[in-house]
């Protein structure tokens, strides 16, 4: 049975729009948007009238970068596709984009039977995969123009992580010429991952095995190097490129450099980059461990660089990299060795909440936190306008966001499944109040009422900025 639901006024946002619009939602999709009071709203009947008086109404958030139950370091992350995809609910964002693994010596389509298995049914929310290539050859090639086919239209490649990951450049080279013929786009971890490794054994044998240093041996330079060479590939296989998880200063100016050459190079940073820094890193007692990430926390000084990038459009997305582990039994197996520590924070829940706080801080406008989190990543994983906007035919996964109310971030309150908060105490103004789904209400006035099994696998189109 078809229900009909009426939003009405609120103040709708999108990264064009601001309106006090009513919005009618219909077979899970919007099906106009009016004016608030206006004689055409004032017609409209429905089954269902939610009151966004005082609230933001604005579209789901898409984060294009999560790792649900990844293993990484002889563990696997802690939130199941299941716990994940909840919380991310909680936190406002109904579409999340996963990343499937090839193990090397196996096919691609392997790896993406295993993720899609680890997906189905449990799902909460909407979800997409991207695909991570760990080993690059003539079969895995041609492997990549069927995952375009079938609606998994990016590839992720590592510079860091020799023996995990790593693709040296020849392999990334012959991966972005087939992405540059596939339509596909070529997802960068642009680290110096050889001369990382020679500075973790150089520094683990002067006895330095607290957390901070592996901040001081994942260099500002070889994330800079890194992003130079991939850029320059790209160039060469004239392939378009998307740098993840961008932490530094001389990162950007690399982005920006291309980009000033016209040049389709893309990059995202994360919201632990934005907030926090090398300072957490050092806090005493092994507590460190809980924001061991690569790339890694940087001084406090690049989040000048980090914001102005996103103000400029040299960054174009905010994803969470949402890779989270316990800290006791896993984060701990790092104890007397960083570089035995995952990598990896809890972030799915709190980006929207973050991002808005950025609003009232002056860094961003209320649009542009809009674009970076849900309408940008939407365009360039082939997904807009089914998700990342407000509009008639797209998919209604609305939020009625309360920008009034205050809280304080806490593992004591998030649903992620891990035992700690990386912005523990932070408070914050600004809260999801009410989440949809296609239409379906997953957050009720802050009471989750979704299920597992709502989510559905979302085929993607190509990117949409080429």
């Amino acid at each position: 049975m078809t229900i009909r639901t009426l939003i009405r006024g609120g103040l709708v946002i999108t990264a064009s729009d601001e309106l006090h619009a009513d919005v009618l939602i219909e077979d899970g999709r919007v099906a106009a948007l009016a004016a608030h009071g206006t004689a055409a709203a004032e017609t409209w009947t429905a089954d269902r009238t939610i009151d966004a008086s005082g609230k933001y109404v604005i579209p789901g958030g898409v984060d294009a970068h999560t790792h649900m139950e990844l293993p990484f370091g002889g563990t696997a992350a802690s939130d199941t596709f299941e716990t994940g995809t909840r919380a991310a609910a909680w936190g406002g964002t109904t579409t999340i984009v996963d990343f499937a693994v090839q193990t090397p010596g196996h096919a691609l389509r392997e790896g993406l039977d295993t993720w899609y298995d680890k997906a189905d049914g449990k799902c909460a929310v909407d979800y997409a995969f991207h695909m991570i290539l760990s080993d690059v050859n003539e079969r895995t090639l041609k492997e990549m123009d069927h995952l375009v086919g079938e609606g998994v239209t990016s590839f992720k490649l590592f510079m860091a992580y020799p023996g995990v990951f790593y693709s040296d450049d020849g392999q990334i080279l012959r991966a972005m010429q087939r992405a540059s013929g596939n339509g596909g786009l070529i997802m960068m971890h642009a680290e110096n991952g050889i001369a990382i490794d020679v500075l973790v054994e150089q520094a683990l044998a002067r006895g330095e095995t607290d957390p901070r240093h592996h901040g001081e041996v994942r260099k500002v330079l070889l994330e800079a190097e890194a992003t130079h060479r991939a850029i320059q590939l790209a160039r060469v296989a004239g392939s378009p490129l998307y740098v993840v998880h961008v932490s530094a200063e001389e990162a950007v100016a690399e982005l920006a450099a291309a980009r000033d050459k016209g040049l389709p190079v893309f990059g995202e940073t994360c919201p632990q980059y934005l907030f926090l820094s090398t300072d957490n890193l050092e806090e005493p007692d092994f507590q460190g461990a809980k924001y061991v990430c690569s790339t890694p926390l940087r001084p406090r000084e690049h989040q000048a660089a980090l914001w102005r990038g996103l103000r400029t459009n040299d960054l174009q997305v905010v994803s969470t990299d949402h890779c989270p582990f316990c800290f006791r039994g896993q984060k701990e197996l790092g104890r007397g060795d960083f570089s035995k520590i995952p990598n990896g924070l809890p972030g799915v829940e709190n980006r929207m909440d973050l991002l808005h706080q950025a609003v009232l801080d002056g860094h961003i406008s209320r649009r542009r936190w809009i674009e970076i989190a849900c309408a940008t990543p939407a365009r360039m994983f082939g997904l807009y306008p089914q998700k990342g906007t407000i509009a008639p035919g797209s998919d209604a996964d609305i939020v009625l966001y309360d920008p009034h109310a205050e809280q304080v971030i806490s593992a004591e309150t998030h649903h992620m499944n891990v035992d700690y908060s990386a912005y523990e105490g932070k408070r914050i103004t600004g809260r999801v109040d009410t989440v949809l789904s296609r239409g379906e209400l997953v957050i009720d006035r802050r009471e989750f009422t979704g299920r597992a099994g709502h989510g559905a696998f979302i085929p993607r189109s190509t990117c949409q900025y080429l």
